[in-house]
C-alpha cells in the first residue's frame, strides 16, 4: 500500500444539474478513492484521499469522461488534511460565497429514458415526464441555488419508495436526479375544453387530446418552457382558424414533426435539409431550425405564405413524442402568447388570454417557474446560427476579456429583448423575452431580472440601458440607479461581435439593421463603425433619407418608398391613392424622423418590386423579397461620397432598377440583393486604404438574411478579409444586452 494523501478541488462551469456529482462519486469508487463531493453556490466542491497516481488518474478522468452536457472549467487543486475517510459520498450541498453560478438549461429528453417510455414493461412506459440526470427541465423549474430538488418545482412531489431507490443509488442514472418522476409520485396530465369531454390522469387526457387535434381543433399544450398552441400542420382550414383567431395573417408557423419522420425518410415530403440543418434539429437543443421546403411539401400552404422556408422542430420533451408520435403527422407549434409577449406558462392565464383561440387545453401540474420560448436557427454561411435564444440554449454565458468592475445589469432593446448580468468576468444572458410594449413582457422582464439577480445572489451596482430616451426599458432603469450608463444601439452591437470573437485589432463592423437611436440624435441603421469596444467610429453609412409617419414606416413599406422616391427627386405610382398628407408631412418635416436604414431600405425596395405594401409582423417585407430573390440579377454600382468625415452611399442608383417592369420580380429581388452585398465591399475597401483594417463584422438583423450575408461574405474574402458573423448570439438585437455590458465596461469612468 503507497503513501496516500488528499486533495480538495473546486470546479466551475457547467456542472449543475447534468449528472456531475453522481459522475464525480461513481468515478471516486471505481478508482477505490475516498472523501466527498457537495454542490456550492456556482461550483462543484469535493475532497479526495487516495494514492498520488490514482489521483492524478481521477482528474483526467474527470474531463475524459464528463457527462455529456457538463462542461466543467480548469479545476481548482489545493493540497489537503488527510482525514481517512471511511469511503466516498455525496454531501449535502451548502450555499456557499463562490461567487456567479452557472445556471443550466433546460435539456431534451433522453435515448435511455426514451427506450423506457417505450418498454411495455418498465415503470415509465409512455410516461410524459420522464427524464434523469441527462435530461429533462433544469432553467424552468428551479426556484433557488444550489441545483437541489427542495430548491425547484418538483419540490411538492414527495418521491415514491422506488423513485427514492433510484434516487439514493450511486449506480443508478437517476442518481441524485432532481426532477425524477413517475406515475405513482410525479406530474400529471388534465384535458379539458367547453363543450369537451375532460379527461385527468396521463393516458385519459393524452388520449382526448389526439382526439381534438385529428377532429382539427386548436390545443394549447404545456410543455418545458410555456405553452404551445398545436393543430394539423396539413389542414389550410385548420391553420386558417388559427391565424384568423390569433390575429396572425402571415408570420411563419412552426411545425413539429415526429422522431420516425427522419429514420423513414419522409422527411423529404415536408422539406429538404442539408447535413448541418438536420444535425441541428437532432442536436441536444432541439430548436425550431428554418429549412427549405420541399417542392412536395404536404403542408397547409398558409404555414409560411411566401415564404420558401418552415421553422421546423423534433419533439423535445417526453410528452412532445407521445403527442407527435400518436398524432402520427406534423403538427402546428406556435407560442401560446399574445403577439409580441412571452409564452405563457399557466393554465389559468392560457385559459384567460387565450381562451377564443384555443378549442381545449392539454395542462399538467408541474410549475413552470420562468418562460423559455424555443431557440430558432437559421443556417447562415454554412452553419446554423441562433436567431433566437430559448429552451435548451439559455441562459447563455460568456466571459468578458475585460472583467466588470462592479455587477452590471444590461436592459437590452424593447424588440427581441433579452437582459444580461456581469459579474466579474462572466455574463448571463436570459432567454427571449419579447417585445417590450406589451404589459406582460415587462411583468416578465422584471421577473427575470429578479431570478437572475437572486440566483447569482448579487445586486445591480451598474444599469446599462440603449440611449433612446423613448424606450420602455430606458424608462424603466430611471430612479433604479444613481450609476446608469446608455449605450448608443449600434455600439453595443459591434461590441456585442467583438466581445464574442475578442480580436488582438481594431475592426471594421457593418451594424446593419431596422433603426437605432444614433450618436447625431437621426435613426441609424446602416452603419459601419471601426475600432473597439468603447472607441467605435462611424466611419461609413448611407445616404439618409427621411421616414413619413415615424414609427408607422415600420408597417408600411410604402411609406419607404415614397420618402426614398421623393428625397431623389422621383415619383412612383404606388402606395395609397391620397398621398396628399403624406407629401405635405414629408415635405413640412412633421413627424418624419430622419434615417440612415438598411432595413427601412429593404421595406422600400420590397414596395417598389409590388412584393408588400404592408407588413403584419417585423421583417415581413424583407423575408418575402429574399424568398423572390431566386435568379441572378443586375448589380448597381452605387457611388460612394464624403460627407461630414465619413463615407456615404448613394442608394438613389437604386431606384430605376428597382422600378423597371421589364424586369421580372425575382431579378430585381436578386439584384437588390446583390447591389447591397457590392456596396458592403466597396465600403470596406474603402475603409481599409484608409485604416488598414483586415477583419470585417457583421451585427444587426439584416445579416439574418442569408442571400445579402453569404454573397457579401464571399465578396470580402476573395479580397482578403476575414470575415466575422456572430456564433453564439443572434446577430439581432437579442445580443444588444451582452454588447451594452461589452461597451459599458470599456468606457472610461
Amino acid at each position: 500500500m503507497g503513501v496516500k494523501i488528499a486533495h480538495r478541488i473546486q470546479i466551475r462551469g457547467r456542472i449543475q444539474g447534468v449528472g456531475f456529482r453522481p459522475f464525480i462519486c461513481r468515478l471516486a469508487r471505481r478508482l477505490e478513492l475516498r472523501g466527498w463531493v457537495r454542490n456550492r453556490s456556482g461550483e462543484v466542491d469535493l475532497h479526495v484521499e487516495g494514492e498520488p497516481a490514482q489521483i492524478s488518474q481521477f482528474i483526467r478522468a474527470i474531463y475524459a469522461e464528463a457527462p455529456p452536457l457538463a462542461q466543467p472549467e480548469v479545476p481548482r487543486i489545493a493540497d489537503a488534511e488527510f482525514l481517512d475517510y471511511p469511503d466516498f459520498t455525496i454531501r449535502a450541498s451548502e450555499p456557499g460565497d463562490s461567487g456567479p453560478v452557472v445556471i443550466p438549461p433546460d435539456h431534451f429528453v433522453c435515448a435511455d429514458c426514451l427506450k423506457e417510455m417505450s418498454d411495455p414493461t418498465a415503470r415509465r412506459y409512455r410516461y410524459p415526464f420522464t427524464n434523469c440526470t441527462q435530461c429533462g427541465p433544469r432553467y424552468t423549474i428551479i426556484d433557488r441555488l444550489p441545483y437541489d430538488r427542495p430548491h425547484t418545482a418538483m419540490a411538492h412531489f414527495p418521491l415514491c419508495a422506488a423513485c427514492r431507490a433510484e434516487y439514493d443509488d450511486p449506480t443508478d442514472r437517476r442518481y441524485h436526479a432532481q426532477p425524477l418522476a413517475c406515475p405513482t409520485c410525479g406530474p400529471v396530465l388534465e384535458f379539458r375544453g367547453t363543450g369537451l369531454t375532460p379527461a385527468t390522469g396521463n393516458e385519459a387526457a393524452l388520449a382526448a387530446c389526439i382526439r381534438a387535434l385529428q377532429r382539427g381543433l386548436i390545443v394549447a399544450v404545456k410543455g418545458v418552457g410555456g405553452y404551445h398552441l398545436m393543430c394539423d400542420a396539413r389542414s389550410e382550414v385548420v391553420v386558417q382558424r388559427l391565424r384568423e383567431r390569433k390575429h396572425r395573417p402571415a408570420k411563419p408557423l412552426a411545425v413539429l414533426i415526429p422522431e420516425s419522420t427522419l429514420s423513414s425518410g419522409a422527411i423529404a415530403e415536408i422539406v429538404a435539409p442539408n447535413d448541418e440543418e438536420l444535425e441541428a434539429l437532432r442536436s441536444p437543443l432541439r430548436p425550431i431550425v428554418i429549412v427549405p421546403k420541399s417542392s412536395t411539401a404536404g403542408l397547409a400552404p398558409s404555414i409560411a405564405p411566401g415564404l420558401a422556408e418552415i421553422g421546423l422542430l423534433l419533439p423535445y420533451s417526453p410528452l412532445h413524442h407521445l403527442l407527435s408520435a400518436n398524432f402520427g403527422g406534423p403538427l402546428v407549434a406556435t407560442s401560446a402568447n399574445i403577439s409580441g409577449e412571452p409564452v405563457l406558462t399557466d393554465a389559468e392565464s392560457v385559459e384567460q388570454r387565450l381562451g377564443t383561440v384555443a378549442d381545449a387545453f392539454l395542462h399538467h401540474n408541474r410549475p413552470i417557474r420562468r418562460p423559455a420560448d424555443d431557440s430558432v436557427f437559421r443556417r447562415l454561411a454554412g452553419k446554423p446560427r441562433p436567431l433566437r435564444l430559448g429552451r435548451g440554449l439559455a441562459p447563455v454565458e460568456l466571459r468578458l476579456k475585460m472583467p466588470v468592475s462592479q455587477p452590471t445589469l444590461a436592459l437590452g432593446t424593447d424588440l427581441k429583448n433579452t437582459i444580461a448580468l456581469a459579474v466579474d468576468d462572466r455574463v448571463l444572458i436570459s432567454p427571449h423575452l419579447g417585445d417590450l410594449g406589451a404589459p406582460r413582457s415587462l411583468e416578465v422582464f422584471e421577473q427575470v431580472i429578479d431570478d437572475l439577480c437572486r440566483l447569482y445572489a448579487v445586486s445591480p451596482e451598474r444599469i446599462v440601458c440603449d440611449a433612446h430616451p423613448g424606450y420602455f426599458s430606458t424608462r424603466w432603469a430611471r430612479g433604479r440607479t444613481n450609476d446608469l450608463r446608455r449605450v448608443f444601439h449600434h455600439h453595443a452591437h459591434a461590441s456585442a461581435l467583438f466581445g464574442e470573437f475578442n480580436p488582438e485589432a481594431p475592426i471594421l463592423v457593418f451594424t446593419w439593421d431596422g433603426l437605432g437611436f444614433g450618436e447625431d440624435g437621426t435613426l441609424w441603421g446602416g452603419e459601419a463603425l471601426f475600432g473597439t469596444p468603447g472607441q467605435w467610429r462611424r466611419v461609413a453609412s448611407l445616404r439618409p433619407f427621411r421616414l413619413i409617419g415615424g414609427d408607422q414606416a415600420s408597417r408600411d413599406p410604402w411609406r419607404c418608398a415614397l420618402a426614398m422616391c421623393w428625397e431623389a427627386g422621383r415619383d412612383w405610382p404606388g402606395g395609397p391613392a391620397n398621398r396628399d398628407l403624406a407629401r405635405v408631412a414629408w415635405e413640412r418635416r412633421i413627424n418624419c424622423p430622419v434615417t440612415t436604414s438598411i432595413g427601412r431600405l429593404f421595406d422600400a425596395a420590397a414596395a417598389l418590386i409590388g412584393i408588400a405594401q404592408t407588413q403584419s409582423h417585423e421583417g415581413q417585407a424583407a423575408m418575402a423579397l429574399e424568398a423572390c430573390s431566386v435568379s441572378a440579377g443586375a448589380v448597381i454600382d452605387m457611388p460612394l461620397y464624403w460627407d461630414n468625415d465619413l463615407w456615404r452611399s448613394d442608394w438613389t442608383q437604386l431606384l430605376p432598377a428597382l422600378l423597371d417592369t421589364e424586369r421580372t420580380r425575382a431579378e430585381r429581388a436578386a439584384g437588390f440583393h446583390a447591389s447591397l452585398a457590392r456596396l458592403l465591399l466597396r465600403q470596406a475597401e474603402q475603409i481599409r486604404r484608409d485604416y488598414g483594417v483586415q477583419q470585417v463584422g457583421f451585427a444587426g438583423g439584416v445579416f439574418q438574411n442569408r442571400c445579402l450575408t453569404e454573397q457579401a461574405l464571399r465578396l470580402l474574402t476573395d479580397v482578403g478579409f476575414e470575415v466575422l458573423l456572430p456564433e453564439r448570439l443572434p446577430v439581432n438585437d437579442a445580443a444588444i444586452s451582452f454588447g451594452q455590458i461589452v461597451e459599458s465596461s470599456a468606457e472610461p469612468g
